[in-house]
């Protein structure tokens, strides 16, 4: 099976635990995913099959989507409810409180990664200094938080809901640890769901027990999405057939022979490239070569 399969992960599974489950219902030894979610998140998890594995290094949209639960008055270890508490305040604010502070942390921003993530320093994983009780100097981030809203907020129980569109490498968990030391009462995530990734939205997803009911009716493959579909953001460009058995065996192609021949500020794109309804794979336009220069391949 070569392709793309959408799961909605369950709270409680790690991101390898749903790619465990997803081979033994598929059979598909060679398998891979395009973005950890922690076990106690669940939404969007791009799970790849087969010869989609290729694309796991070159995924073009990295933006992301998250409904996320907080709550005030308490600092923990991990930044959320499941971590060890550090702090607590009888503080409270009011929603307007929140909800004036909401800019600050919108637009491009600078981050410093939580001790327990999986950016490395000097070799070694955060998270895995942080089990030892060691805490490290961590250097800020710039991301880009694109929509940052609050939904919901309980006066009386000092919990929240916010939506957040945001650029790879944002740690939502820091957004909701900074806005809660910028009310002066601390704040915790305590929950999250992902609901958009690699241009896919929690609406395309099906659960594992869904995927279970296919493969138990020898079905799993209508569940698949083509390796094509993780890259329909890029404009596609149509060959021959003897165009594309030269870009199949590796040859880069001249622009002037392609649909592109007329086109402008192409440097530096990606392309779809196909042959009828054929996905064969990427390339990049290099105009001072004149070539459509292979990106990745994608077998059939």
């Amino acid at each position: 099976m070569n392709g793309v399969l959408l799961i909605d992960k369950p709270k409680g599974f790690t991101s390898f635990d749903v790619i465990a489950v997803v081979r033994k219902l598929t059979g598909q030894r060679k398998t891979g995913h395009t973005g950890t979610l922690d076990p106690n998140a669940t939404g969007v998890l791009t799970v790849l099959l087969g010869s989609a594995t290729k694309a796991q290094d070159i995924i073009l949209n990295h933006d992301k989507s998250y409904v996320a639960g907080f709550k005030l008055g308490l600092t923990t270890d991990t930044l959320d409810i499941w971590g060890t508490v550090t702090s607590k305040s009888e503080s409270r604010v009011s929603r307007a409180d929140v909800e004036r502070l909401i800019p600050k942390f919108s637009g491009e921003i600078e981050q410093v990664p939580p001790m327990y993530s999986a950016v490395k320093k000097d070799g070694q994983r955060l998270y895995d200094l942080a089990r030892r009780g060691i805490e490290v100097e961590r250097k800020a981030r710039k991301v880009t938080v694109y929509k940052l809203a609050l939904t919901d907020f309980d006066e009386e129980t000092q919990e929240g809901t916010l939506e957040i569109s945001c650029s790879k490498g944002t740690y939502v968990r820091t957004i909701i640890d900074d806005l809660g030391a910028a009310l002066g009462t601390g704040a915790v995530m305590t929950a999250l769901r992902r609901t958009f990734a690699c241009g896919f939205s929690i609406d395309d997803c099906i659960t594992l027990d869904d995927l279970k009911l296919l493969s138990e009716k020898g079905e799993a493959q209508t569940a698949l999405r083509s390796v094509e579909s993780l890259f329909y953001d890029c404009a596609e460009v149509k060959i021959s057939d003897g165009q594309a058995k030269r870009f199949s065996n590796g040859g880069a192609l001249d622009i002037t022979r392609t649909a592109l021949k007329k086109a402008e500020d192409i440097d530096g794109k990606i392309y779809r490239v196909k042959n009828a309804d054929s996905f064969l794979g990427l390339a990049k336009a290099d105009t001072s070569a004149g070539l459509l220069k292979i990106y990745k391949l994608f077998p059939g």
